[in-house]
């Protein structure tokens, strides 16, 4: 379980086709506190943490990625170079600071648009029509494993839709979001009460 604040920025320094896909990750982390078999989400995606090494500050970390999670994440994410929005896995106690994340990517979105708003980024995100009835104006989302707060949502008239999304300096600063553009594609994870919401709605008119 995670809440969608990033606590740092890693880099993938290998992929490596095995039976799945082996992805080594360099982060500004303590190794001693990456316990073996940890879930740590990785833009939004929950991995299992299956080596660890390196220095504190100057770490990294191997994860398993299986040929399902890279069918439903955004293309090219796991190649060499990519940086990715790291969050340890929830401890008891945490402070809960963004929303219950899982860690399970629903779908791929696409950004329409990333304009400079005040000291702010105005971004308009498209998802896909399966994504649409569970996304809401002040309702929360995560992308690339960052929680936000919806502003607005567009439906289209092909089912799909734009939800807009503000992002504040510092969390550009602090994920990769900052280094948006337009028509990049980033993966998105709706808000576990809309999925229980939707799902009853479902059975209610199922029902009459």
């Amino acid at each position: 379980m995670f809440t969608g604040i990033v606590t740092a920025i890693g880099t993938i320094e290998s992929s490596e086709q095995r039976g799945d896909l082996r992805v080594r990750i360099a982060a500004p982390l303590d190794p001693e506190r990456i316990d073996i078999g940890a879930s740590i989400a990785c833009s939004g995606v929950c991995l299992t943490v299956v080596a660890r090494g390196g220095a504190k500050g100057d770490a990294w970390f191997d994860v398993d990625v299986s040929g399902e999670t890279v069918s439903r994440t955004v293309p090219g994410m796991w190649e060499t170079g990519r940086r990715l929005n790291l969050e340890p896995s929830l401890r008891l106690g945490d402070e809960l600071g963004g929303h219950i994340v899982t860690g399970h990517v629903d779908s791929v979105g696409e950004v329409r648009t990333f304009q400079k708003k005040g000291d702010s980024w105005l971004v308009a995100i498209r998802a896909r029509a399966e994504m649409a009835p569970f996304i809401a104006a002040k309702g929360s989302i995560t992308v690339d494993g960052v929680s936000l707060t919806v502003n607005d949502v567009r439906d289209l008239s092909d089912g799909t839709c734009d939800f807009a999304l503000n992002i504040i300096p510092h969390t550009a600063e602090v994920t990769t979001l900052g280094s948006l553009e337009e028509g990049a594609r980033v993966n998105l994870e709706i808000d576990v009460l809309a999925r229980y919401l939707k799902r009853m709605q479902g059975l209610a008119a199922s029902s009459r």
